[in-house]
């Protein structure tokens, strides 16, 4: 009899999730255990919207999350038992301790006062990561995902990558923006790609668009620009602090007791903790500019309109709905990415399986109720793992980077179906004969 088929997981993006799945993947077999192999698809490379190159920075701004939450962190591995102690020892070698000690920067790091790197110093230690395991990396962009027979089927150039799962991972695309066309009207990308030339932005007054860390970001880049006012537009009724003390990251590193919570208790959580929140840091540098303003509501609609772009907010006031429109020199869009950017890769036959998993239309709201313990779509096979969407249903950790060694163990510890006869699928390259990293 012919042995099984080794499985393969293929993750769309290189950014740390992705290593950390590849890191463990690699602990795991180096210690006898079958896992799928992981390959990577990035159209960029490793740890790319952590660079200039991915649009989401200019890499030169602080980690809003302690560097300590690495590709190991909590180091509570489940997976094997009696070994588990074995593993998470393993995964210590992938550390940010051990790549600071690796580079020589360790005693310098302490002796500062164990700062935030910046966006690029994370980014260097990503690909040490994923360079110490052997990453394999497909360099390309995912143009369909569609079903084949019992796997997925990945085109990206000319090539197809075969998968009995497929994890996607990332923001989305950087460039979008409400009035493409015009230079008063940045992208999210544009401004970074600004920031990173030392482009200095000279204009009266300065709107960015979303309340969340992506736009926190750009007002922290703006600090520094030759701008009057600064008009800060949001859905929320100001703008909120994300908590950060003891219990607040707890409910990130350790989501034992969420599915205990009612709906209503995890999406007040999540807003209170983690969606259209700034972190504390920027919080005070907001206090200090007195260019700062806030608007309440989200934008309807927007029109260049006698030298300035004119945004028609719409806010629910005493349940009646109130448009107000305002004028602004420069709008920077920054409401953020886009949790579903994923959608229009798959093809109609994945569309139906994936509606047939669900019971019901293909949405938002269904792909998130329906996310498993294992970060997958309940109901649906091949395996698709949308950790992005996890965070109402396992956990506000796992769409961010406070509990990456958990989502490995999640991901990795997932029961696949019984594997098809070798004559029902169509052979492709194993994914050990792809370019690791370098």
């Amino acid at each position: 009899m012919n042995p099984a088929p080794r499985r393969t997981l293929a993750i769309i993006g290189a950014g740390p999730k992705a290593v950390a799945v590849a890191a463990k993947a690699a602990e795991l077999q180096g210690m006898g255990v079958d896992v799928p192999d992981v390959v990577a698809i990035e159209r960029n490379t490793v740890a790319a919207n952590w660079q200039a190159v991915g649009g989401w920075t200019d890499g030169q701004h602080r980690l809003g999350t302690s560097p300590e939450k690495d590709v190991g962190f909590p180091y509570r591995s489940s997976l094997v038992p009696r070994r588990n102690a074995e593993l998470d020892e393993r995964m210590t070698r992938h550390s940010w301790q051990s790549y600071l000690i690796a580079s020589a920067q360790f005693a310098e790091w302490v002796d500062r006062g164990r700062p935030a790197p910046t966006h690029w110093g994370w980014s260097r230690y990503l690909r040490w990561v994923a360079d110490r395991v052997g990453m394999s990396l497909i360099t390309g962009e995912v143009e369909r995902i569609s079903v084949d027979g019992q796997r997925w089927a990945l085109v990206t150039g000319g090539q197809t990558v075969h998968a009995d799962g497929v994890m996607i991972t990332g923001p989305g695309q950087a460039q979008r923006s409400i009035l493409p066309h015009d230079p008063r009207v940045l992208s999210i990308a544009q401004f970074w790609q600004r920031a990173a030339r030392n482009e200095l932005i000279v204009a009266e007054r300065v709107a960015v668009i979303g309340g969340g860390e992506t736009a926190a970001s750009m007002l922290n880049e703006l600090f520094r620009h030759r701008v009057s006012t600064i008009t800060v537009i949001s859905p929320q009724v100001t703008l909120f602090t994300r908590g950060e003390s003891f219990f607040e990251n707890t409910l990130f590193s350790d989501p034992t007791d969420w599915s205990s919570l009612t709906m209503a208790e995890r999406r007040d959580a999540l807003a209170r903790t983690d969606r259209g929140v700034f972190s504390a840091r920027v919080q005070d540098a907001l206090l200090a500019d007195d260019r700062i303003r806030h608007l309440r509501g989200r934008v309807a609609h927007a029109v260049a309109l006698e030298e300035r772009i004119r945004l028609t907010l719409s806010t629910n006031r005493g349940g009646e709905r109130l448009e107000t429109v305002h004028g602004f020199d420069l709008v920077i869009d920054g409401s953020g990415a886009d949790s579903m950017w994923f959608l229009p890769l798959f093809s109609q036959d994945a569309r139906d399986l994936l509606e047939l998993g669900l019971r019901r239309p293909l949405t938002g709201d269904a792909l998130q109720e329906s996310i498993g313990h294992d970060l997958a779509v309940c109901g649906v096979e091949p395996k698709l793992f949308l950790p992005g969407l996890a965070g109402l249903t396992q956990g506000p950790g796992f769409p961010n980077l406070s509990c990456l060694g958990l989502l490995s163990d999640r991901v990795l510890g997932s029961r696949y179906p019984d594997a098809a006869p070798d004559d029902s699928i169509r052979s492709t390259r194993r994914s050990d004969e792809h370019q690791p990293v370098r």
